[in-house]
């Protein structure tokens, strides 16, 4: 009898958790929350992310179908972290805001689903990136590549990969740079260059360009 418990107990382990793990994900996807580039579920309401590590976004409130709304949504995050919404843009795949801090600072990247007005942080750089609102924070460093540098980096990334597109201005976040890329005079893309190493993120997730709303944040 001694055996047979001893043979089974760590099935039994294993099965419970599982059950929890499904638990769990069948949650966060009932949460609300944040959405991975192929539509996938990323986290719930209260991940870990955000200022103090608070909270990586928040669940919609409806569909979003314009820019306007977009940064009423964005609007609804930044309250929460004493931010405002600067720049915002309208993608195929969904919207992408800019947080400011009151000086006038960019902060952190947001994405808006536009099917449901959830808000998150950007995955990517403004993810893995940023030293003051991403999943890694670190001590503020002085950065070792400018701004005109970044651009230069992203310039000879885009010859080799992107032919016939050239970056924009370099916007600094903490950590990194997220430069829009040109076709001409036109946006059709964006990436970002970290600050310290030079490594280039291409945003493959937000799919063609379609409109933009850029506030002034001085």
């Amino acid at each position: 009898m001694t055996w047979t418990r001893s043979r089974w107990l760590p099935l039994t382990v294993g099965v419970a958790a599982a059950g929890l793990l499904v638990a769990s994900i069948v949650w966060t996807a009932a949460a609300g929350g944040g959405w991975g580039p192929n539509g996938s579920t990323m986290m719930g309401p209260s991940g870990m992310l955000g200022p103090g590590m608070g909270g990586a976004g928040i669940a919609g409130d409806g569909p979003v179908r314009g820019l306007d709304g977009a940064e009423r949504a964005a609007t609804r995050l930044a309250d929460r972290w004493g931010l405002a919404v600067g720049e915002v843009m309208q993608f195929d795949n969904g919207f992408y805001a800019e947080l400011v801090d009151p000086s006038g600072d960019l902060t952190t990247e947001v994405l808006v689903d536009p099917r449901t007005g959830a808000v998150q942080v950007e995955f990517g750089p403004a993810m893995m990136w940023n030293t003051a609102y991403g999943m890694h924070p670190a001590r503020a460093n002085e950065a070792s590549i400018g701004g005109e540098r970044a651009r230069a980096i992203a310039d000879q990334w885009l010859d080799s990969n992107r032919p016939g597109e050239h970056a924009g201005d370099a916007d600094s976040f903490p950590g990194y740079y997220t430069l829009h890329t040109l076709r001409g005079d036109q946006v059709v893309g964006m990436l970002s260059v970290h600050a310290t190493t030079g490594a280039v993120w291409y945003h493959s997730w937000h799919g063609r360009f379609i409109a933009m709303n850029d506030h002034d944040t001085e």
